[in-house]
């Protein structure tokens, strides 16, 4: 029978690792630039506009969450910046210059932690390095990202020997191995409970504040995109706008989200934000009667 590792518990007042020398001391990681960015796709019945008109700068070192309804273009949008598609006009750039095809500036994290099943966890993170790392330095880098996602007791198991929410931290450390300048995840707890998605949510906030970058997060989950993020971007569909406004740009609205992080999860502040986006996405308030004023209580 085989073994299978369970999700620790939450790291409750653990200190982040220090990096081993001379791992990734940088300075500010850089920002992704896109002017006018549009992405179109010929379909039987026409040309299918995905993305239109799509001006926006991604801070260096900022978390910016992007939400929105699907077929909305949040998924092209991240694989634009991340070079797997290129727009139908518009431009991107990385830290002032042009971003063309992949970059290793760049990297990527799914929903599906997609490890080599047949690869320990260790081996999965260790090909993430870039291919000129000296073996040794390779050696601390992954020795160190695995203690810093909490897996360092972890590293000799393969993936059918961990739960979910472990395989999705191997994941992440993967994409982090070459220390990138740019993180881009698609949707990546969406697949996990929601005790392990919060936790995951902490995680990433840790690793952020232990290896600055600049991260770009897709997301269904308005909660989720107001707990991490600086700014959240709110996308409409062009298909349904189509009908209206042929012109419309994609970018519906940009939330600026108050305080630092980590944020109170019951903060008020969020809380109107959250139906603001809600509101935004279709999603309607309902007021009941105990909380609408009559005419008689004027």
């Amino acid at each position: 029978m085989t073994s299978t590792a369970t999700e620790p518990g939450t790291r409750t007042g653990s200190t982040v690792p220090e990096p081993p020398a001379p791992a990734a001391r940088r300075s500010a990681p850089d920002g992704v630039r896109l002017d006018g960015v549009a992405r179109s796709f010929d379909t039987p019945q026409g040309r299918h506009d995905v993305l239109r008109g799509l001006d926006l700068e991604l801070r260096s070192g900022e978390i910016l969450a992007v939400v929105g309804p699907s077929g909305c273009g949040k998924s092209t949008l991240l694989r634009l910046i991340a070079g797997l598609d290129r727009p139908s006009a518009g431009a991107l750039s990385l830290g002032g210059t042009a971003l063309v095809g992949t970059d290793e500036r760049t990297a990527v994290a799914f929903q599906e932690p997609r490890l080599l099943p047949w690869r320990t966890l260790e081996k999965n993170v260790a090909l993430g390095l870039p291919r000129t790392t000296p073996a040794k330095a390779g050696r601390e880098r992954v020795r160190h990202l695995l203690q810093l996602v909490g897996l360092e007791h972890a590293a000799d198991l393969r993936p059918r020997e961990v739960s979910g929410g472990m395989a999705q931290r191997a994941s992440l450390a993967r994409a982090l191995a070459r220390s990138p300048q740019v993180l881009l995840l698609d949707e990546p707890f969406g697949a996990l409970d929601a005790l392990t998605r919060l936790r995951m949510q902490d995680l990433l906030l840790e690793i952020h504040a232990a290896e600055p970058t600049t991260v770009l997060v897709v997301t269904h989950d308005v909660e989720e995109a107001l707990y991490l993020s600086d700014r959240v971007l709110l996308l409409r569909s062009l298909r349904t706008a189509d009908q209206v406004e042929p012109g419309l740009p994609s970018l519906a609205r940009t939330v600026e989200v108050p305080g630092a992080r980590p944020r109170d999860r019951a903060d008020a502040a969020l809380a109107g934000l959250r139906m603001e986006l809600l509101e935004g996405l279709g999603v309607h308030a309902h007021t009941t009667p105990s909380t609408t004023t009559s005419s008689e209580d004027r």
